[in-house]
């Protein structure tokens, strides 16, 4: 009768037996998972991870063998440490397992020179972006490097001085990271203006030597009035330098100004003229006008040079301004041409303007902004001649 009845029992057991879980337990007292490392363009399918060591379920209800298990039980942890120290992964909870690895491949930055390469052609060129943020009005000037730098400046430090004219009074400096002919900079300027600004950015690129002596390599005026379109793209913009500036209709004309703010003077040195329309043969002369507003200051005038496309004057000129009027007064260059009869007056051959922002745009009022920015220091620079307004 007994053993009936444990058959009995035996076949009503139910034929489903629960599987245990693959998934290995987490004990209540370990840590968190804590994400060290993350990206937003990375997908989980990138990352490799890999198998953690297996947690078996003790067995309370068979004594048997507790020292195998004690055995197995440590022999499991020193696998899974071992493991830890094979693959250290981004994600971790405490010190059991790994939960995965980070591939260093895709975190790798590809080279500037591919991301930003210039383009064709021999010029040197500056490298740059501009973005106004309205929100917080803030505008963001980025320079990248440089492309196809003289080959006389390779060995050189290459420094960048930054301006928005005409408020910037000190120039913002930045140093390429290395030498060559495409130095790299990858710095980030914040200028705090108000509304979109109808100002112009300054970039001026200069070559330091061992010894210190500083090269203008060259310079450009980017106008943020109109351009601002382009923001957030990368711009390539050729510098402006003495060797490939082509002269203007009228010609033009080498300036050179300092200004000593302890003597309030201001010096001015006519050099020579270059691609003149000559009218006659009577020589060529240069009349300079001090004015304050729309007053005529002082006028002086130098001698006159021979009658060629290209005189050489070297006449210094002083006059006297107030610090206080540097930003309302401007100098107006005029190259003349005598007339045999003098009760008539000379022949105009082009006009010339430097000041401040009211009366100058471009390489003039980059000049005037130089003199003031550098006192007693000489700032020298080509300007081309234009028409008489």
């Amino acid at each position: 009768m007994v053993y009936y009845l444990w058959r009995r029992k035996k076949k009503g057991r139910s034929q489903y037996e629960e599987l245990l879980s693959t998934t290995p337990s987490v004990p209540a007292c370990s840590a968190p998972v804590i994400l060290v490392s993350q990206g937003s363009w990375a997908m989980p399918s990138e990352i490799p991870f890999t198998l953690p060591p297996r947690f078996t379920s003790q067995n309370h209800g068979d004594p048997k063998n507790e020292e195998e298990e004690i055995e197995e039980e440590e022999e499991i942890k020193m696998e899974a440490r071992r493991d830890i120290l094979a693959h250290r992964g981004s994600l971790s909870v405490r010190r059991w397992y790994p939960v995965g690895t980070v591939l260093a491949g895709l975190y790798s930055v590809p080279p500037l020179n591919e991301v930003v390469a210039p383009p064709p052609g021999m010029a040197t060129r500056l490298c740059f972006s501009v973005e106004y943020r309205h929100s917080s009005e803030q505008l963001m000037v980025s320079l990248l490097r440089l492309g196809n730098l003289p080959p006389l400046f390779h060995g050189n430090v290459t420094l960048v001085e930054i301006r928005l004219l005409p408020d910037d009074r000190r120039p913002r400096q930045a140093k390429a990271r290395g030498t060559g002919p495409d130095p790299e900079f990858n710095d980030c300027f914040v200028f705090q203006v108000s509304g979109v600004p109808q100002s112009t950015l300054s970039v001026c690129v200069l070559s330091v030597k061992q010894d210190g002596k500083r090269h203008a390599v060259g310079r450009v005026l980017f106008p943020l009035e109109g351009e601002l379109g382009q923001a957030g793209r990368v711009l390539w913009r050729d510098l402006e330098t003495e060797e490939n500036t082509q002269c203007s209709e009228l010609g033009d004309v080498q300036i050179s100004l300092s200004y000593s703010p302890s003597q309030q003077r201001l010096s001015v040195l006519v050099l020579r003229a270059r691609g003149l329309q000559l009218l006659t043969d009577a020589g060529v002369c240069v009349q300079v006008s001090l004015q304050i507003h729309t007053q005529v200051v002082k006028m002086k005038r130098s001698c006159v040079a021979k009658s060629e496309n290209d005189p050489y004057f070297d006449h210094r000129m002083t006059f006297k301004l107030r610090s206080q009027h540097l930003d309302e007064a401007c100098l107006r260059f005029e190259l003349q041409q005598p007339n045999d009869v003098r009760s008539e007056l000379p022949a105009l051959l082009g006009v010339l303007v430097l000041g401040p922002f009211m009366y100058a745009r471009g390489p003039q009022l980059q000049h005037w902004m130089d003199m003031v920015n550098t006192p007693q220091v000489p700032v020298q620079l080509w300007h081309g001649l234009g028409r008489a307004a």
